[in-house]
């Protein structure tokens, strides 16, 4: 098993003598990602059905609701 440390022929502890290996992405993950795109639809969904729920138990369009406030 490997440590986060080791010893030198003194016994004395090294905390740093191994260095943690580094995980660079090849990928770019910044902008538009199949996950991102994928939250935002199911939100939008989410809103759609929300608002047309709304409508139906209300019995108003969301532009007269909107405008009675």
């Amino acid at each position: 098993m490997r440590t986060g440390y080791t010893a030198n022929e003194y016994g004395q502890l090294d905390n740093f003598a191994i260095e943690p290996k580094i995980y660079v992405d090849p990928v770019n993950t910044a902008g538009w990602t199949e996950y991102a795109e994928k939250l935002n639809g199911r939100f939008a969904m989410f809103g759609f059905v929300a608002l047309v729920a709304t409508e139906l138990l209300s019995g108003q369009t969301l532009v007269h609701l909107l405008l009675n406030l």
